[in-house]
């Protein structure tokens, strides 16, 4: 239990926690700001830093911020507050997505506070994975995680999986000869050692992961038509294990649960000892995104397909100061 106000130094190693969440090409979207006066963080997009192409009607940037907002969530709980969250507070501005207010007993979010060691050991692995199963304990604890926060986790098998792989080969296939694709990966991706030591965004070089010379699991190349000097090649797993999060609805509160459900499972899964991927390729294509959806409900929407596996764990990416990213106010 914490019934202070927080002083400015712990509202910045909050928002330090709530910044090491995954977001698309690693564009960190999100600013947050602090009101001292009703200690509650306020998380805004940042629409400097969205991708016409790629993410046009800014899902992806909803997810990123939904995932950040659930590492505040973790990061508050940790520390002995309530993090009283409120989605889309103020509809006359939509980029006010969600406010938190810091309350004394933290009681109230159960199995958060657990959590919050993966926060800062979760990283994305682009690197090949183990042939090696999933328990069903582990598959239902996650899918647990996804519906405590208002999605679903769904495991595709069979055809199924093949036909989830079959839409990500198609979108990167699409996104290897397409224009907008390009200019999206130049403008977010770091290929050389000199630019990757004062970089504070995007994916930089050394978390490309090897470029896929076998196998099946649906690794986009971060190259685009550029090189890099000295990249290995591997074999990738045969049978990737995927993990959809799925809502009911397609709106931006949705998008936001989505997030926050999406890294919610991640560091559940990081707990476990699994690492993870994103494959977002099929969902930057509006006519591929529709048929990614879980055929045993014939419903939903498909918001992220999620890499999970045994195998190494990914290098951290760059962020930037949490002085860039915060603002305190009385």
């Amino acid at each position: 239990m914490n019934p202070r106000a927080p002083s400015d130094n712990q509202v910045a190693a909050l928002v330090h926690d709530a910044a090491a969440a995954p977001s698309m090409h690693n564009a960190q979207p999100w600013r947050f700001r602090y009101l001292r006066h009703t200690r509650t963080l306020e998380l805004h997009a940042d629409l400097k830093r969205t991708m016409p192409h790629a993410d046009p009607d800014t899902r992806h940037l909803h997810l990123g911020c939904g995932a950040a907002l659930f590492n505040l969530r973790v990061a508050a709980v940790h520390e002995g507050w309530y993090p009283h969250t409120v989605l889309l507070p103020d509809l006359s501005d939509g980029s006010h997505l969600a406010s938190v207010r810091l309350a004394g007993d933290a009681d109230d979010e159960p199995g958060l506070g657990a959590l919050y060691p993966a926060i800062h050991q979760r990283h994305s692995s682009r690197h090949p994975f183990e042939e090696r199963e999933i328990p069903a304990a582990v598959r239902e604890a996650l899918a647990a995680a996804a519906y405590a926060e208002g999605a679903t986790l769904a495991f595709p098998a069979s055809w199924h999986l093949g036909e989830v792989l079959e839409l990500v080969q198609e979108a990167e296939d699409r996104n290897r000869t397409d224009a907008g694709s390009d200019q999206d990966l130049a403008r977010w991706t770091v290929n050389d050692a000199v630019s990757a030591v004062d970089a504070t965004e995007g994916i930089p070089y050394y978390a490309y992961g090897p470029r896929k010379r076998g196998g099946r699991a649906p690794m986009r190349d971060f190259t685009g038509t550029r090189q890099v000097a000295g990249r290995d090649a591997a074999d990738f797993e045969q049978t990737p294990q995927l993990a959809l999060v799925c809502t009911v609805h397609d709106r931006p509160e949705d998008w936001l649960r989505a997030g926050q459900a999406m890294q919610r499972v991640l560091l559940l899964a990081t707990l476990h000892g699994l690492s993870s991927s994103f494959a977002t390729q099929p969902l930057e294509w509006t006519d591929l995104r529709w048929p990614l959806r879980d055929p045993s409900t014939g419903a939903g929407h498909t918001q992220i397909v999620l890499r999970l596996g045994y195998g190494p764990k990914g290098p951290g990416t760059p962020r930037r100061p949490v002085s860039q990213v915060l603002d305190i106010e009385p």
